[in-house]
């Protein structure tokens, strides 16, 4: 089994929208819509009646979660939505009728209508880059490295972010193929610091590591 997946170590996370903005460009997503957004969380009272400075806040990428048991599957009437053998979920866009019950379907909403083509859309993980060995765009322009890619199924040890190689005499294909594993790149972390967007029994697949900081992705 395989299912590719997203974990963004969220201490890391800087806000900068450099994920968000290169998701766009590489995938011509339209003026007003987004495949992966940034929010802010907060800033939240550490404590009962607390004020500035006893604050907290972090910033929380959000796109499609590419859940093991998609809720937007399960409702589409064509099979547009359909879930690949990677884990990855995506749209026929030959078979979408714009009927929208996957929009209302996902617990997140990520997916919207493109009025223009009368399909609905959403991030792909970018599907075209995977298939060429590369990272999804959001992980290979994340300044901070702050987001790995990998494969859920193989555990933490299969995730990784672009690499740096600083050799002038380095080739294109050394400067693709350098990666970072995550275990490497991150602080240490413990199992009660991985947290997921909120289950409804389609168990979503990108994870978010958070410490110190009261986690709100419940809510």
């Amino acid at each position: 089994m395989t299912q590719y997946a997203i974990i963004t170590d969220l201490n890391k996370c800087v806000g900068c929208l450099a994920c968000s903005v290169a998701c766009k460009v590489v995938n011509g997503v339209p003026v007003g819509s987004f495949w992966n957004k940034v929010l802010r969380i907060g800033p939240n009272p550490k404590y009962e009646g607390a004020i500035v400075p006893d604050v907290e806040m972090y910033f929380l990428p959000l796109g499609c979660q590419h859940c093991e048991n998609p809720e937007c599957v399960k409702v589409c009437p064509t099979g547009a939505s359909h879930k690949l053998p990677d884990g990855t979920v995506q749209i026929d866009k030959s078979k979408c009728i714009g009927c929208q019950f996957c929009a209302m379907s996902c617990p997140y909403g990520v997916r919207y209508l493109n009025e223009e083509d009368g399909v609905v859309e959403k991030c792909t993980l970018c599907e075209q880059k995977l298939d060429q060995g590369e990272l999804p765009q959001c992980v290979a322009q994340c300044g901070a490295r702050a987001r790995f890619f990998g494969d859920l199924d193989k555990g933490y040890e299969s995730f990784v972010a672009p690499g740096r190689v600083l050799n002038y005499d380095a080739t294109y294909d050394d400067v693709h193929n350098a990666r970072v594993p995550m275990l490497e790149a991150v602080r240490a972390f413990s199992d009660d610091q991985v947290h997921t967007l909120p289950d409804v029994g389609n168990r979503p697949s990108f994870a978010y590591i958070l410490r110190d900081t009261t986690w709100q992705g419940e809510e």
